[in-house]
């Protein structure tokens, strides 16, 4: 067949295929089943691609806002400037870090915690608690002022506010007294607030690293460990790998909030699922409706066939009805999807709804990707192709003779 022939094969069958799939008052059950193929293809959609914006959304929250206190990976080193010559990928610094178990006592309250100690001018541009700073500033963590700086839940169940001042009781250095081993205590004044919205808010309190050293009966220098900023948190395991192979002592955010994140990906995968079954459930509709078309189009392909149409062009009508039900279902789906995504907060304040899990404690977080977008509309495309292979392999096994007996 040359290439003009198979061109005309084409639109031939394009033509046919595009009659077959339009609506029509003498099939109306077959275009029903249609309608609700392409209804189902189009609700499947929408519905993936809201539920997995806003599933993106709140995973990205959770990961700024607990992994922006967390260090994303802490390594313990006598010589940072190692760290420097290693091929380190998407690492966007290296500054002070130590981390210790404390208890912090008011007035009124006593509570466990962890102290964090830094370098306030090696951390500030990054630091997500310096960007949700609700009283003071990031800067007041100066070397020998013993300032601290503690997230307003946790001055809440302190009872306490800036300028108020804290006992901090060290649980890895001790005191020896008249009335033996004491654990290491000072006084620190409270100089700001943070509010970042995540749940290790009121676990954490920030100190100056000279402090923390003070507290803890040391130098500065005999820490050794350093905290390393990644520009994706989750992109860690090519940091890791290259510290691995230097024999770098080194921990990673998964060794502490590693079941959270997991957990999460699975409720995001596992919603995902359900929703593909109902875009395989319309698939199937299309399977029912290109049997009851092939059914009730017999005699025309038969009549197809006598005028020179092979078993090819025969099935490749009938995939090409399919795939034109599939289009209109992703189409119609990406439009609906898309316009939900967008004024999915403004719906929700219609409705009364009263979430506030985005940024700055508004509606729902939304984070759209176009790479996520066009794999469930390939997918969906996909699925409805191989929903058409058997109603078309049955039509193109049709026999014109049989057919167009009883005419």
């Amino acid at each position: 067949m040359s290439i003009a022939q198979h061109i005309n094969s084409l639109k031939i069958a394009f033509f046919i295929g595009y009659r077959y799939s339009k609506t029509t008052t003498k099939s109306s059950f077959v275009s029903f089943i249609n309608m609700v193929s392409v209804m189902g293809i189009t609700l499947g959609i929408a519905a993936l691609i809201v539920v997995l914006s806003v599933m993106n959304g709140l995973e990205g929250q959770l990961k700024e806002r607990i992994l922006g206190i967390l260090p994303h990976i802490v390594v313990e080193t006598q010589h940072i400037e190692d760290l420097a010559l290693l091929p380190l990928e998407d690492v966007v610094s290296i500054s002070p870090f130590v981390e210790q178990e404390l208890v912090v006592q008011s007035r009124t309250s006593l509570k466990g915690v962890f102290l964090q100690g830094l370098d306030p001018s090696a951390s500030s541009s990054l630091s997500i608690i310096s960007q949700n700073m609700l009283a003071g500033r990031f800067s007041d963590l100066r070397s020998g002022d013993f300032n601290t700086i503690i997230s307003r839940s946790l001055a809440q169940q302190l009872g306490v506010s800036v300028g108020q001042r804290l006992r901090l009781i060290s649980t890895v250095a001790s005191i020896y007294s008249p009335f033996g081993r004491l654990p290491s205590q000072r006084l620190a004044t409270v100089s700001g607030i943070f509010e970042v919205g995540s749940e290790m808010d009121d676990k954490v309190i920030i100190m100056h690293i000279d402090d923390v050293a003070r507290l803890s009966r040391v130098k500065s220098e005999s820490f050794n460990s350093y905290r390393i900023y990644l520009q994706d948190a989750f992109e860690y395991q090519a940091v890791t790998a290259v510290l691995k192979t230097q024999n770098i002592t080194h921990k990673t955010w998964r060794e502490r909030q590693g079941k959270l994140f997991d957990a999460v990906k699975m409720e995001k995968n596992m919603m995902a699922l359900m929703l593909l079954l109902i875009i395989a459930v319309a698939a199937f509709n299309v399977i029912s409706a290109l049997v009851m078309v092939v059914n009730e189009k017999t005699a025309d392909i038969a009549i197809l066939q006598t005028q020179g149409l092979g078993s090819r062009d025969i099935m490749l009508i009938f995939v090409l009805n399919g795939l034109i039900n599939g289009l209109k279902g992703v189409l119609f789906g990406l439009l609906l999807g898309l316009l939900l995504v967008s004024q999915l907060n403004n719906l929700l304040s219609l409705l009364g709804s009263n979430l506030a899990f985005g940024p700055n404690g508004s509606g729902l977080p939304i984070d759209l990707r176009w790479s996520q977008v066009v794999l469930i509309s390939t997918g969906s495309l996909v699925l409805c192709i191989l929903a058409t292979l058997y109603p078309a392999k049955k039509a193109a096994r049709i026999e014109p003779a049989r057919s167009l007996q009883g005419y």
